[in-house]
């Protein structure tokens, strides 16, 4: 288009905008042509004019809160506060009215004026530049804006290109937003989306980055600097440009005291200030990075949004929403109970520990499945020179979230045998072998799996102390007996027990299902701290099982909710069987002997648990409960089954590394401060039938040969063994008692033990006359001289009830 042409179209565009609108601007296309041929793109500029401009609310920065609503994390493309105008100080507005657009409230979208200086600029072989009103400029940013929400380069490109045609588009849509929207709102616009800093838009998000306060405390000088920022962000920019910065504020200054919005005394105390006195720059943060000791949490909220389908039909999509859709996340994590956490891991394996040992807990709320805490020992990053254990992996979490395969979780395994012993009717009373080592493949019930039989001779009992070659089922839980473990998995089905995890919602790492070979029984399964706190809180809340959530509420920029994944919670075990196995984990939770939890026991408070060693000590684990928390704490080497062996850890030699070491330790101290203050609440009692079993009375075969005693009892399901003879007034050989006596209520399947008639007892020997004995009731003295009450013998009822 020649110079001449253009400026003739431009005369008529100003003349018709100036007359009172765009909307006969049609009219005069033609006369603009006959002056000559107008361009394609300015033409289409004319023609369809939107009686209603819609304006998009621009991109701003999300947040992730936390549940007492502090930041977490904040994320953006751009960085962007969206405030109303009644948040910005009077010296912002006025500052860029001044500066950008001093006609701002008396024109109609367009400058006459300024756009024919403009033109007699352009024309006369100048930059393409200047006459664009604050309403042009903020149509300008709409445009780029919602081309980068978009991804649509092409409109960006439109958007910013040196034409014309470009600035008559500006113009017609200034003309027609004007007839739409107030001068107010088209200013709070202009504020919330102008470029106020190299990585700074909107003047809410400059006045923090610069001077650390909020848009609405801005004073004259600081207005001046952000004003005069926007003519080029960079060359103007405070931190960087100094100098620069100081003589545009200066400009900005002057052109506020020509317009009257300062007085002269204002203006000669703003100039006076060195830029350097002003600033007080804060970086703001962006990304799960800065989250601190909850960037591993922070990345788990943002893997489960971006897997969300309902928030968009793409990840790209979705990115957007978190991005660009100014989001308040609200999260489950509970600060309090985070910075146990991290206390206490770092305090029992520090960050960097030169034995290269992690360690991680995961803490989650029975009955909801909110996941409370959320810490490892490792800075989140990229590993390097001065921060080698810096990682993005987060170790409680499998690889759907940003974390790894697992970890093999020894004896803490064991819980879900246990569960299935009581679910098919045994008890916690019953004998199991302690030292039978050969479990042939033939012996194993795996229904669901019948190739994962196999011969399984190669266990050992590691962390138990066995009193005896049988024991009772919860002494070998307290024990964490392996081999009784093995018998017991190995008289039931493989697959119930493997059913039993998984209902609980454990998997491994990758996602896939568990495996049920005999090995499984021991914890060969490679899963997650946060599968394992949460299968265990499943027991805390009475065998109620909660997906897991770190969400709670995520609304938009408006306020209005936006849906998100929910916990769904489901009763997958009975009460009364987790009550029996949360009685069976108190006693590992105990100060008795040789109990494997004794480390984690919490003073005044009842509290259940289970620890776990993988082979050669590779894992260790304590994972455990109170009523109201549930918590599961792993250590190990991150990269594979490694063993601790040895290990010089936070500065002193282990010779060996334990689930009732450092895991129990650790948990105890987290829990003890996560608990503070919280009621103690008891566990419900366990029900006679998971300790004892089905209790039936034992049969009377007093008078009987031992023969037919034995074959009577062993009909009636009972184990027989035959102790010493008694004296007795029933013939030799015929039984004269039972242990337990006979009635005595037994669980099925208990010994009883026949004892033998040795005749009558022979006849004493004659004694010497002694003192007068005294009547019956008296009291008669004791060797030291003092009385006693005189204690009849009861017979062998009271010594048979005493052994049951």
């Amino acid at each position: 288009m020649k110079p001449r042409q253009l400026l003739t179209m431009l005369l008529a565009f100003v003349l018709v905008a100036a007359l009172g609108g765009v909307l006969t601007a049609g009219l005069l296309m033609p006369a603009v042509g006959a002056a000559g041929t107008v361009s394609n793109a300015s033409t289409k500029l004319f023609e369809d004019l939107p009686s209603e401009l819609a304006i998009p609310e621009p991109s701003q920065q999300s947040v992730i809160l936390a549940a007492d609503g502090s930041t977490i994390a904040s994320f953006y493309m751009e960085n962007r506060i969206v405030v109303g105008l009644d948040q910005v100080s009077q010296h912002m507005r006025d500052a860029v009215i001044a500066v950008e657009d001093k006609r701002f409230y008396e024109h109609k979208g367009i400058d006459p004026e300024g756009m024919l200086r403009a033109a007699v600029n352009n024309i006369a072989g100048g930059q393409l530049a200047g006459g664009s009103t604050l309403t042009q400029q903020y149509v300008k940013n709409v445009l780029i804006d919602a081309g980068r929400v978009s991804g649509d380069e092409k409109a960006i490109r439109e958007a910013t290109e040196s034409s014309m045609g470009r600035k008559l588009r500006e113009a017609r849509l200034a003309i027609g937003l004007e007839q739409q929207v107030s001068k107010d709102k088209i200013l709070e616009g202009y504020l919330n989306i102008a470029q106020f800093g190299p990585s700074q838009y909107g003047v809410e998000a400059a006045a923090r980055h610069y001077f650390n306060k909020s848009a609405a405390d801005l004073n004259i000088a600081e207005s001046a600097v952000l004003a005069g920022i926007t003519q080029s962000p960079a060359r103007w920019d405070p931190v960087r440009n100094p100098e620069n910065s100081q003589q545009r504020r200066n400009v900005v200054l002057g052109t506020m005291l020509d317009q009257g919005f300062i007085t002269k005394a204002e203006y000669d105390e703003a100039v006076a200030i060195p830029i350097a006195d002003m600033l007080n720059v804060q970086t703001a943060p962006n990304g799960c990075g800065a989250a601190g000791t909850a960037a591993y949490f922070c990345e788990y909220v943002v893997d489960d949004l971006l897997q969300n389908e309902g928030w968009g039909k793409d990840l790209n999509d979705r990115k957007n929403m978190l991005y660009r859709g100014g989001l308040a996340i609200h999260t489950t994590l509970d600060p309090v109970k985070q910075q146990a956490a991290y206390d206490n891991v770092t305090t029992s394996v520090p960050v960097n520990d030169p034995s290269g040992i992690k360690m991680a807990l995961t803490s989650v709320e029975p009955g909801t499945g909110k996941i409370l805490a959320m810490a490892q020992n490792t800075n989140w990053g990229t590993s390097s020179d001065s921060d080698s254990s810096a990682t993005q992996v987060n170790l409680s979490v499998g690889l759907s979230h940003g974390g790894g395969l697992g970890f093999q979780s020894g004896s803490t395994f064991k819980v879900f045998t246990l569960i299935e012993w009581l679910e098919t009717g045994h008890s916690l009373n019953d004998k199991v072998t302690s030292t039978k080592r050969n479990f042939p493949r033939a012996s194993w019930n795996i229904s669901c799996a019948p190739n994962m039989r196999d011969d399984y001779n190669n266990a050992t009992n590691v962390e138990g102390v066995p009193s005896s070659p049988m024991m009772t089922v919860l002494e070998a839980t307290r024990l964490s007996v392996n081999l009784s473990y093995i018998e017991m998995a190995n008289q039931m089905d493989m697959c119930g027990i493997i059913d039993n995890a998984m209902s609980m919602g454990l998997m491994r790492g990758d996602g896939s299902a568990l495996t049920p070979n005999p090995a499984a029984v021991l914890g060969t399964n490679p899963v997650t701290p946060l599968g394992m706190a949460n299968a265990f809180a499943t027991l805390a809340a009475g065998g109620k099982y909660c997906t897991p959530a770190a969400i709670t509420k995520v609304t938009d920029s408006s306020g209005n909710d936006i849906p998100v994944p929910k916990s769904t919670c489901t009763q997958v075990l009975e009460p009364d069987v987790v009550n029996g196995v949360n009685y069976a984990l108190q006693q590992v939770v105990s100060d008795q002997p040789f109990s494997t939890g004794r480390s984690a026991v919490l003073p005044g408070r009842p509290a259940a648990g289970k620890t776990g060693t993988a082979n050669d000590d590779a894992h260790a684990w304590f994972v455990g409960f109170t009523p109201q928390l549930a918590a599961a704490v792993w250590m190990g080497h991150s990269q594979g089954d490694v063993s601790m062996m040895g290990s010089t850890i936070n500065g002193t030699r282990q010779k060996w590394v334990y689930g009732g070491s450092f895991p129990a330790k650790t948990w105890k101290a987290y829990m003890t401060k996560a608990l503070d203050g919280a009621p103690v609440v008891p566990f419900p009692a366990a029900p006679s039938r998971q300790i004892f079993g089905e209790r039936v009375p034992v049969p009377n075969v007093t008078g009987r040969s031992v023969e037919d005693a034995r074959a009577a009892l062993s009909g009636g399901g009972f184990r027989v063994s035959v102790g010493d003879a008694i004296a007795s007034d029933r013939p030799a050989g015929i039984v004269a008692a039972t242990a337990p006596r006979a009635g005595a209520p037994v669980a099925n399947g208990s010994t009883v033990t026949l004892l033998p008639s040795a005749g009558p007892a022979p006849a004493p020997a004659p004694e010497a006359p002694g003192p007068p004995a005294p009547a019956a009731g008296d009291a008669q003295p004791s060797a030291q001289g003092v009385l006693t009450p005189r204690r009849a013998w009861s017979g062998w009822d009271e010594y048979f009830g005493a052994r049951n």
